[in-house]
This record gives structure tokens, C-alpha cells and sequence, in this order.
């Protein structure tokens, strides 16, 4: 009977989100509306990225096993959940920006340099093309195929401002196009403070990323000494966590682990940049959406 509340208050939580995943789930039309509700979850785990799919089983197989051997309800749900999104939450915080930046620095100083040599703009583009980056590679090989389909210089590169879908992208977009509109006059001069100002940009986002780095840091420190301590406690005094096998205590263990992850997924929105807003937009693609 002690165990009938938590495992009352557990089971309501795990039905709760399947529920909410199931809210979630887009609403099929047309020869998909027969699909029952196991095809589409069994879509769902196959679209799964592979590694998340292993820690989801291991985790539900450590809950089950925790369940069983020591009638710890809540372990049910906190370990899936620590197994699955703790990992997601501890892990270095990635830096599109940064990596855009970089990439940015290496292609336009080879275009500068290419630029030097007496070539236009649009020749210069040409010759970067095996020379750049991977992460602008496909886009500039997008923006010579619509040069050669004789697109303007200036709609070329607002094609690959799109493609890319980066500020940073445009502002360097933004200036090829003035210097490519001016025929290449003061092209070497307006690429190099270009690249001096991707330089300082890309110092500035480094300090910025190692500073936001280090509460992360300590966090992961504090979360594995925590969860080594609560390891150990329970081997080597289980009495110390009587409290927690009563329902009140396994109700109160719920919430607890609830909350942490809940103030580790909020730490990491706030650590996350914001996406600042693109500056070059097609204007003409702005015209049509108003008219229509």
C-alpha cells in the first residue's frame, strides 16, 4: 500500500508525456489519416538519431532494473531521463557562429588574395571554389552554377545569403556586392578591412564562448559529484535514504530530480546566443508576399 501513491503519480507523469509527444506529432491527411498511433511512434524511434535511440533503451532497461530490485518507483522515469537528457544538457555548447566566422576568415582571404592578382569580382568567386571551406562549399558552388546560368552577380549572392542563412554571412555577401556593383574599383582595400573586422569579430565571440564555457564547466564538476555521492550513499548507507521509500518521499524525489533538470535546461537556453537577425533579404520576394 506504501507504494501506491508514487506509483499513481509516476504512471500519471509517463502518460502525461506521451500524451503531450502525441499532441506533438503533426496530423497526417490523405492516404496517411489509417496510420495508428504505433506506426507513427515506431516513424518516430526509426528518425531517432542512433546514439539517442541506444541511451533511450539503456535508460528505460536501468529504470525497469532499478524498479525491480529495490521498489524505488520514480527510478522508473529519473533514470531514463538522466541517461537520456542529462548527456544532452552537459554537453559543450555548440558554436554555429564561431564556425561561420572562421570559415568566413579563410574564404575571404583567398579571395582577397585572388582578388590582388587583377581579378573580378565574379572570376575571383570562381577561382575560390575548391579553395573554400567545407561549410561554404556547397553554397559557393551554388553561386558560380548561377552565374553560369547568367544570373546577376548581386542575385547570386543573395541566393547564397539564403542558402547560408547567416548575419555574418550577409554582411560579407553584402559588401561583395557593393564592391562587385562598383566594377571592382577599391575591391583589395574593402575585402582586407572586411577580413581585419571578421578578425576582431571572431576574438571578441572566442572570450565571449570561453566565459559562457565556464558555468557549464562547474556544472558538469557539480552534477557528477552529486550523482557519485548519491551512488555511494545508497551502497554504503542505504539508511540515510530511508526517507525517500515512503510515497511522500518518492513523490518528493520526483519533483526534486524534476527541478534540476528542469534549472539545467534553463541554463542552457540562457547560455545558448540568440540568432541575430539576417540583413540581407530580398526585397522583391518582400513585394510579392505583400501584394499576394
Amino acid at each position: 500500500m506504501s507504494a501506491v501513491y508514487p506509483g499513481i503519480a509516476t504512471a500519471m507523469i509517463i502518460i502525461g508525456i506521451f500524451t503531450v509527444i502525441h499532441g506533438l506529432m503533426p496530423s497526417v491527411v490523405g492516404d496517411e489519416q489509417g496510420i495508428t498511433l504505433g506506426i507513427r511512434v515506431r516513424r518516430r524511434w526509426r528518425g531517432m538519431p542512433k546514439p539517442m535511440r541506444w541511451r533511450l533503451g539503456i535508460g528505460l532497461g536501468l529504470g525497469v532494473a532499478v524498479l525491480a530490485f529495490t521498489g524505488f518507483i520514480p527510478g522508473l522515469l529519473l533514470v531514463p531521463a538522466l541517461v537520456v537528457v542529462l548527456p544532452e544538457l552537459l554537453r559543450a555548447q555548440p558554436q554555429p557562429e564561431i564556425e561561420m566566422l572562421e570559415a568566413l576568415d579563410r574564404w575571404i582571404r583567398v579571395l582577397t588574395a585572388s582578388v590582388r592578382t587583377g581579378k573580378s569580382v565574379p572570376q575571383a568567386l570562381r577561382s575560390t571554389i575548391n579553395q573554400a571551406p567545407s561549410l561554404l562549399s556547397a553554397a559557393l558552388r551554388g553561386l558560380v552554377d548561377r552565374l553560369d546560368d547568367r544570373w546577376t552577380l548581386r542575385d547570386s549572392l543573395q541566393a547564397m545569403a539564403d542558402d547560408l542563412d547567416s548575419a555574418d554571412a550577409d554582411a560579407v555577401l553584402a559588401a561583395l556586392i557593393l564592391v562587385g556593383e562598383r566594377g571592382g574599383m577599391g575591391a583589395s582595400a574593402t575585402l582586407q578591412a572586411l577580413s581585419d573586422s571578421i578578425q576582431d569579430r571572431l576574438r571578441a565571440m572566442r572570450e565571449i564562448a570561453a566565459e559562457r564555457a565556464k558555468p557549464q564547466f562547474v556544472v558538469r564538476q557539480v552534477t557528477l559529484i552529486t550523482l557519485t555521492a548519491i551512488a555511494a550513499g545508497i551502497v554504503f548507507a542505504p539508511g540515510y535514504f530511508a526517507a525517500f521509500t515512503l510515497p511522500l518521499g518518492q513523490i518528493l524525489m520526483l519533483v526534486l530530480g524534476s527541478c534540476y533538470l528542469g534549472s539545467l535546461y534553463i541554463l542552457r537556453r540562457i547560455a545558448t546566443p540568440r540568432r541575430r537577425e539576417r540583413l540581407l533579404v530580398r526585397i522583391h520576394d518582400q513585394e510579392v508576399s505583400a501584394d499576394a
